[in-house]
């Protein structure tokens, strides 16, 4: 079992699946070309927030943010006024969200920080300078960026820079940091990232080539200087080819190719089946809802059900999903109470982790990113 519903402590809340900019190792993007073709650009209103958190639940939560898989918050119609929402049923909570800040008014950012208050901050992912910021976050406007950020702490907001270290910018990363003291954030952080574990083919990637929504090539490399790499992505390589390869940026080039099954994509499989898995999710009693609609545990959980590197709905996780139906798992139809006290949080994902391998059932994402022997999300920021 993974918690019972008066145990919510925390909502991470994806509110839109639209965002302003193309980040090549997104999965709302074919690597950095077309937009995944499975994805809908939900969006979630107030109205549709009034109604699928209560008042009650707000009042137990410690913690509510935005993040997500596909979308940036900031381009959510309706994000401020969620956090208000939120803000107004519960003055204790902790408020935060993650964006890449380049775009609203200074006038948005202003009454954001007022909302968040000191009880809040804003993460905003920033991967480098004016001369590199962009090759990562395409379509980000550096001037836009440091507009907002100056807005929104000049307002009282605190605010946070995350940093992803690529081979192209891991050269600024002092420089960065000294920016950033200077503009008065309150934390600089390094984020390691594992994207170059390639969910596609299963190897480590120390390169991508890709080519951008103007069919412009480009190159993604892991960084050079090892105290920037993900330590646990060495579990990987001890049984994975390194090398480059040229991913496919449109879905005219995979649609013949797609993998009906994760497991026979992923030769990893072998390390899943022995790691033990130790939820984080569980332990914080958080829960995702996304911008369908849809709960789950969390964003990682999710992000296997629309794979755009899959037939529609092949991957592992749409057997758990069909056991209980998809509509049973929606926010808009049912209370949250229901889902998560219904069987699929109850019982069924829980239960997976002690099946004795993958092909078995034991969820692969969860392996993947909570596995302990595998642990690859809390080393991005070690």
């Amino acid at each position: 079992m993974l918690y019972n519903y008066s145990d919510i402590k925390t909502i991470h809340l994806e509110i839109t699946e639209r965002c302003n900019v193309s980040c090549p190792q997104c999965g709302r993007n074919i690597n950095g070309g077309e937009e995944n073709q499975y994805l809908n650009n939900n969006e979630l209103s107030l109205i549709d927030i009034e109604k699928v958190i209560p008042t009650e639940l707000i009042q137990q939560l410690t913690h509510f943010y935005m993040c997500g898989n596909y979308g940036d918050p900031i381009v959510a119609k309706d994000t401020l006024d969620v956090f208000n929402y939120i803000r107004q049923n519960n003055s204790n909570i902790l408020l935060s969200m993650n964006t890449n800040g380049s775009a609203r008014t200074i006038e948005w950012w202003q009454s954001l920080a007022k909302v968040f208050g000191k009880n809040g901050y804003v993460i905003f992912s920033i991967d480098g300078l004016e001369d590199t910021n962009h090759i990562y976050r395409k379509n980000t406007n550096w001037t836009k960026i440091l507009e907002n950020v100056k807005a929104f702490i000049n307002a009282g907001g605190i605010a946070h820079w995350e940093f992803i270290v690529f081979k192209h910018n891991e050269h600024q990363v002092e420089q960065a940091e000294e920016l950033s003291k200077k503009l008065g954030f309150e934390k600089f952080q390094l984020k390691k990232t594992a994207r170059f574990i390639s969910g596609l083919s299963g190897v480590i990637r120390n390169e991508v080539k890709l080519v951008d929504r103007k069919g412009n090539n480009f190159n993604i490399e892991m960084p050079t200087n090892p105290k920037y790499i993900n330590s646990g992505i060495k579990n990987y390589s001890n049984s994975q080819r390194v090398e480059t390869i040229v991913l496919p940026t449109t879905f005219e080039e995979i649609k013949d190719k797609l993998n009906p099954e994760v497991l026979q994509l992923n030769p990893n499989t072998s390390l899943y089946d022995k790691t033990e898995i130790d939820c984080k999710v569980k332990k914080e009693k958080s829960i995702y809802i996304s911008a369908e609609g849809i709960v789950q545990p969390c964003c990682w959980v999710a992000s296997t059900m629309y794979s755009w590197y899959h037939s529609p709905r092949s991957t592992q996780i749409w057997k758990f999903i069909n056991k209980v139906g998809k509509d049973k798992l929606n926010a808009h139809k049912h209370s949250l109470r229901e889902i998560i006290e219904g069987d699929y949080f109850t019982n069924l994902i829980s239960d997976s982790w002690t099946k004795p391998s993958c092909k078995d059932g034991k969820l692969a994402i969860c392996a993947k990113t909570c596995g302990k022997d595998l642990e690859t999300f809390s080393k991005q920021y070690a």
